[in-house]
């Protein structure tokens, strides 16, 4: 690389560049990475080329403008042993063939009907909580999130090896996290230790997502879940063909990744904040009793309950689930004075860019007035991107918005939770940004549940 084409950034250490720095801290080295370097800054992984965009316009060309440039990166590919050639993995026209064979299952009105099983199994877990008591809520959040995504995948019941899938879920998810570190990838290849347990763990998710897959082939009835709508739709606008049976496994495996646990870790986070922001939670539960009156929401009151929305909007910039978007350049490109070689790779960080004080003032404080509409609608669009952009921005974005607000307003009615005062927690940015080693919190119940609708039943109470 000619050094005039290279944007500034830290020298880093001989032969391992910028790696142990951003090993050792990846959210905080990219954070400084954008202070002291700007909105294009330049590092090494390795021998490896990294170029970081920091500011909004720049990251819309990329996700956008200049799409067909980019490809996921290496840390992905590496991944389709775990999810297969999915959405989230797959590329070009099968990625294109994929994703319309797929939207019919998030269209609106499909989504919908998933609002009262969302709704239930939330009041179920909230049941088990004890007044007083000390959880894990990040743990608690996963084992929501999986109870929802198997009702919702999976019509049928599976409650009789809820336990064993959820193990085998955790399993496959660690190995997936840490297929995607440059060193710790590596260590998943050795023939033993975390690759058998990952083995094990697939085979048995395997057997079950192929079993329902073959039982509702048989039976050619839509069973009003996601995989009836995967393996049923009929690209029309291109071959006329349906799935098949792997890559409707696929989906469904990119699915349980989207849909358990970035769910789960926005819920975490966004529970915690409001432990430390008492006014924010105070104007929650008032909204929530004014709607709500003590009854379990339903999809008709998301439009009266936009508070609540506000908070997951603010939790979603402090602590973005998914903390950056990489891709690799396929061709040389411009960038300003400067060329991203062909083969490099090209970082743009929510958790970066959702803390820029150009476009929130006061950028570590939570203040979910920041998305009154008016307000909101002066920040350039890139400003803020949880959820991806471009054609590849994520195809369950309004499926995610609906359950955390059905979530947060069901828990949120009856319990308040607190942490040890004094305490922060730490997170541990892999593929989600996860509290690292959970997030204890002591649950305090404000009134009970009660409901007239009694037809509500979570998929795992079944």
């Amino acid at each position: 690389m000619k050094s005039a084409s290279i944007p500034p950034g830290p020298r880093g250490l001989p032969f391992l560049g910028n790696l142990l720095a951003f090993r050792d801290d990846p959210t905080g080295f990219l954070v400084k990475l954008a202070r002291d370097y700007g909105d294009i800054a330049h590092f090494r992984i390795g021998s490896h080329h990294a170029f970081q965009l920091n500011h909004p316009d720049l990251i819309r060309d990329v996700l956008v403008t200049n799409h067909r440039n980019f490809v996921k990166t290496r840390g992905l590919v590496r991944a389709k042993r775990v999810i297969g050639n999915g959405l989230l993995t797959s590329e070009g026209e099968f990625h294109l063939k994929q994703r319309r064979l797929s939207q019919p299952a998030f269209a609106r009105q499909r989504v919908e009907t998933y609002g009262a099983a969302m709704t239930a199994c939330a009041a179920e877990l909230a049941g088990r909580w004890q007044d007083g008591s000390c959880i894990d809520i990040s743990a608690e959040m996963l084992r929501l999130t999986l109870s929802i995504v198997g009702h919702t995948l999976f019509a049928s019941d599976t409650a009789a090896n809820a336990d064993k899938i959820a193990d085998a879920m955790t399993i496959v998810f660690e190995y997936f996290h840490n297929l995607m570190m440059p060193i710790a990838g590596l260590l998943q290849e050795l023939p033993f230790g975390p690759k058998r347990r990952f083995e094990k763990a697939r085979a048995l998710l395997d057997e079950t997502v192929y079993r329902i897959i073959h039982a509702r082939r048989a039976s050619g009835r839509d069973e009003g879940d996601l995989l009836s709508k995967l393996l049923f739709a009929v690209d029309d606008e291109g071959d006329g063909t349906g799935m098949s049976d792997v890559q409707a496994r696929d989906e469904i495996m990119t699915m349980f990744l989207a849909g358990h646990e970035t769910t789960a870790t926005m819920l975490t986070w966004t529970l915690y904040l409001l432990a430390v922001n008492p006014q924010a939670e105070a104007q929650l539960e008032a909204e929530l009793s004014e709607v709500l009156g003590g009854r379990l929401p339903a999809m008709s009151d998301l439009a009266q309950l936009k508070f609540t929305r506000m908070v997951l909007a603010e939790s979603m910039r402090i602590y973005p689930p998914v903390w950056t978007l990489t891709r690799k350049a396929l061709a040389d490109y411009p960038v300003g004075p400067y060329v991203v070689p062909a083969g490099s790779t090209v970082g743009m960080s929510q958790f970066v860019m959702h803390r820029d004080a150009r476009y929130f003032p006061e950028p570590e404080k939570f203040d979910p007035q920041r998305w009154i509409p008016e307000e909101a609608a002066k920040r350039p669009r890139y400003s803020y991107f949880p959820f991806g952009g471009g054609p590849r921005q994520c195809i369950g974005e309004g499926f995610a918005w609906m359950e955390a607000a059905l979530l947060l307003a069901t828990l949120c009615q009856s319990w308040r939770v607190a942490v040890a005062p004094g305490y922060t927690p730490a997170f541990q940015p892999l593929i989600t940004l996860r509290p690292e080693g959970g997030l204890p919190m002591t649950v305090t119940q404000r009134r009970p549940f009660h409901t007239d609708r009694p037809e509500l039943i979570c998929h795992e109470s079944r």
